[in-house]
């Protein structure tokens, strides 16, 4: 791996053409999404533009992480929808009131950092915070849906908006809905495009320039009627993005009228709370796919972000936070320091400077449609699956938070929520109400230095979300590179987001070079397989072997391997493959090593979980793989079906020095396979005749080397036993075929 790139101004100049390469397709994604977010929130679509340059100029000189991207997200948009309803008084001020809630938000929010508090985003539970989200993105989808249909619902309840875009449907504008369906297909296959050209901007990007020929087409500069089926439909400029002929009109500036009044402060309290746990749960997850592992110094970052809202509030700009897509194409372009952020700030002010007179024929309903698909994600179906996987309680917790925010607000449905999980922990538990604070507060927990210097971690009683600020101060007193090990043998009852908090100490705490085990679960149970469940102890319980794992416990035995079902938290060499660079990977179970003795090559096949996509929206896959270790050196390379329609291949690497390599002498091999590598002469010296004929007559895997070992597997699935003896077969002709190549 490169050297970390340097900090400060040195940085800045050593690394500016990389910064600024990436802070190209960050803007070009930015402006777009920017502009729609504003107007999803009922804001002046220049406020949604005036947080994001103001995220990427002034919180790059104060700010604690070192590549995200800031400016405005979904999740401020309930926040700000919920203000101006609570402050609409009827004088037209009601964003001006807003806007005092955002500098005092921000202000609060600097006073969270400089008082190194940001470690209070923990104590809220994963299951809430992601029922709000769920929310969230039902408010918009409610909202949107109507703007891209060409419809108006007047109903101030959510729930009844939904119904309403049932009920409107046959008044639908077909003029409106033909380019909001444009846009939606474009957003469902634009990454299933193989074709390059498909790739040079990003999908928002491609859905605002193709609605631009519709809008000439249809004629929405002038207001008229246009038929279809003999029914007459209105088109004009009001359905065109309207926005000032200069920065400077745009400007608007805070109201502090009601700052006496409780929905003020309702305001300012749902906004500080949404705002600062959804930035700090995305520093931390950019830390994880940064090449270079940098720590986010969340404090640090809490106070920039905190000042730049400030500074947004004041000139008519929503609250900023981290954002995950755009750090996520920040990091996938290649950016290597904090000045990328601040260079798509000012490339973004240029782009609006220049683009504004092409942005005003955009139509409102391609801004709509993103944020619809955007609410869509946020409580798809896959969401609802993914909170029942992790146990039917967090289900509870979730659906029974969403209900609450829906039909109230984001603060009552948040409060609500922790309410609701602290009271069936009280259930599960099944102690008193004052044994149960007992157990949280006073649970005898204690950090145990040892003769060697290594650390056991005795946590006792409740741990639940409660409990973390505790456990918290403990680990701070071990040193970095210590060996913990975690017990958990005394506790009564462990919640999910306490096992997301000692996973994530585990894994920070292995990155420093020390060995961290967490035991002590044996007998407690959970109502799903998830590794981070909610655990409740009962004594005389046990693990119990699935039917799957005792077919490959009896298979090891026959066939004189090594297996174990036990979690193994070290992962770290996964890492070293170009798959899971970008997908943090949560454990590795089901372990079966074996050796291939008269090849001196060892392999292993395990179950793996990693997470693909946003941070809150994240999606948890389950596979099998197999490493396969070799004995000599091989190019680095990866190898997948050509043109698959799946997840499982990631074309970034099509932009970041990775060539499509074909073969002309044998074209079958080249339909079939996409293969892509850095170092394309080596890599044609080592597909000799012999290797392509036996990957074009055995089955098609995704195989990928790291320069030492082979990892394979077949689809995002657990493999069945049957499958797993295919994997040992086809490594075993593939250690002999390489065995016998010389390199």
């Amino acid at each position: 791996m490169e050297s970390t790139p340097k900090k400060g101004f040195q940085g800045l100049i050593e690394n500016w053409q990389s910064d600024v390469i990436a802070a190209v397709s960050v803007a070009l994604i930015a402006l777009p999404l920017s502009l729609g977010i504003a107007l999803a929130a009922g804001a002046p679509a220049m406020a949604g533009i005036f947080s994001a340059i103001v995220g990427g100029v002034v919180t790059t000189f104060y700010r604690g992480g070192h590549i995200s991207v800031n400016g405005p997200a979904k999740g401020v948009i309930g926040v700000i929808l919920l203000g101006i309803v609570l402050m609409d008084d009827g004088t037209g001020q009601a964003f001006n009131y807003v806007l005092a809630a955002v500098v005092v938000s921000g202000a609060l929010q600097m006073l969270l950092g400089i008082l190194k508090l940001g470690r209070l985003a923990d104590i809220f539970h994963s299951s809430v915070i992601h029922g709000i989200l769920a929310a969230i993105g039902i408010i918009i989808f409610a909202k949107q849906i109507h703007v891209a249909m060409g419809t108006h619902s007047d109903s101030p309840s959510i729930v009844q908006n939904l119904i309403d875009a049932v009920l409107y449907l046959p008044q639908a504008n077909p003029f409106v809905v033909v380019i909001a369906l444009t846009g939606l297909l474009l957003l469902l296959f634009q990454s299933k495009i193989s074709n390059r050209f498909f790739h040079w901007l990003p999908a928002p990007m491609w859905v605002i320039a193709l609605s631009i020929p519709f809008v000439y087409a249809f004629n929405f500069f002038d207001p008229h009627t246009l038929s279809v089926f003999g029914k007459a439909y209105e088109v004009g400029p009001d359905l065109l993005l309207d926005i000032p002929d200069s920065i400077a009109d745009s400007i608007m500036h805070p109201n502090f009228g009601k700052i006496n009044t409780i929905e003020f402060w309702t305001t300012v309290f749902s906004m500080l709370i949404i705002t600062s746990i959804e930035s700090l749960a995305i520093a931390k997850a950019v830390d994880k796919i940064d090449p270079y592992k940098r720590k986010t110094d969340l404090n640090k970052d809490l106070t920039g972000i905190g000042f730049s809202t400030l500074v947004a509030g004041l000139i008519g700009g929503l609250p900023i936070i981290a954002v995950i897509i755009r750090s996520t194409v920040n990091i996938h372009n290649g950016a290597k320091t904090k000045w990328s952020n601040m260079y798509q700030g000012l490339l973004l002010l240029l782009f609006i400077v220049v683009l504004s007179p092409v942005m005003r024929q955009v139509p409102l309903c391609a801004f709509a449609i993103l944020l619809v698909y955007t609410g869509f994600k946020l409580a798809s179906p896959a969401v609802f699956k993914q909170m029942y996987n992790q146990g039917t309680e967090q289900l509870v917790f979730f659906i029974g938070t969403m209900i609450l925010t829906l039909y109230t607000n984001l603060l009552v449905g948040l409060l609500g929520g922790l309410l609701l999980a602290l009271v069936i922990h009280m259930l599960l538990a099944n102690v008193s109400i004052p044994e149960f604070f007992k157990m949280i507060y006073r649970s005898r927990t204690k950090l145990i230095q040892r003769s060697d210097d290594s650390f056991d971690l005795k946590i006792r009683g409740i741990a639940n979300f409660l409990g973390i600020i505790k456990i918290d101060k403990l680990v701070a007193q071990i040193p970095a590179g210590a060996n913990v090990n975690i017990d958990l043998s005394e506790t009564r009852l462990v919640g999910i987001t306490y096992m997301d908090y000692l996973v994530e100490y585990l894994k920070a705490q292995r990155a420093t070079g020390g060995k961290v085990f967490i035991t002590g679960l044996d007998s407690h149970v959970s109502s799903s397989t998830y590794n981070r469940a909610l655990k409740i102890s009962f004594a005389g319980a046990g693990a119990k072997l699935s039917q799957r794992q005792k077919r490959l416990r009896n298979l090891a035995t026959e066939k004189d391997y090594q297996y174990t079902s036990q979690v193994n938290w070290n992962t770290e060499y996964l890492k070293r493959f170009h798959f899971f660079e970008v997908r943090p990977i949560e454990r590795k179970y089901n372990c079966l090593k074996g050796t291939y003795k008269e090849l001196e090559v060892s392999w292993e096949i395990a179950d793996i979980t990693f997470n693909e996509g946003q941070t809150f929206t994240a999606e948890t896959f389950n596979t099998t793989l197999m490493i396969l270790t070799l004995n000599k050196k091989i190019p680095v390379f990866t190898m997948e079906k050509e043109a698959v329609l799946e997840k499982i291949f990631d074309r970034v690497m099509a932009f970041t020095g990775y060539k499509d390599i074909d073969f002309e002498m044998y074209p079958d091999f080249s339909k079939k396979f996409l293969l892509m590598g850095n170092n394309e002469s080596e890599i044609r010296s080592f597909f000799t005749d012999e290797i392509i004929r036996f990957f074009e007559n055995h089955q098609i895997y995704h195989i990928e080397s790291n320069g030492e070992a082979l990892i394979v597997f077949d689809k995002i699935k657990l493999a069945r036993t049957d499958e797993t003896m295919a994997f040992i077969n086809y490594g075993k002709e593939l250690a002999t075929l390489l065995d016998a190549k010389t390199i």
